[in-house]
């Protein structure tokens, strides 16, 4: 069974940066495709960022330019680095890997910008 265990998060005034990291643990694809969405209370959840084994990056446009995924294969972690954050970056944050078909999901951590 696959389990992703995140940490960071928390409250930040709008400016200000966060760094996300999340665990990957279990058996997995190696090649599975890594990365963060988001859910904002009533929302629908989005990506945020994804990154696959090999280095390709995809980015929602909503963070292109201030939020910076990254990846260390060895320690099947990957993390976000969160800069020039905007109230409307306020959601819960969540781990996702997806492999072999299945999806799975860290518990979530929230992420609070204040203006």
């Amino acid at each position: 069974q696959v389990q992703l265990v995140e940490s960071g998060g928390g409250l930040v005034q709008a400016g200000g940066s966060l760094r996300l990291s999340c665990t990957a643990s279990g058996r997995f694809f190696s090649h599975s495709p890594m990365g963060w969405y988001r859910q904002a209370p009533g929302k629908q959840r989005d990506l945020v960022a994804q990154v696959f084994s090999g280095g390709t990056v995809n980015y929602a446009d909503f963070v292109k330019g201030r939020f910076t995924v990254s990846r260390d294969n060895a320690k099947n972690t990957v993390s976000l680095q969160m800069n020039s954050l905007k109230p409307e970056d306020t959601a819960v944050y969540y781990c996702h890997l997806v492999s072999y078909g299945i999806d799975y999901w860290g518990q979530g951590t929230q992420v609070t910008v204040s203006s």
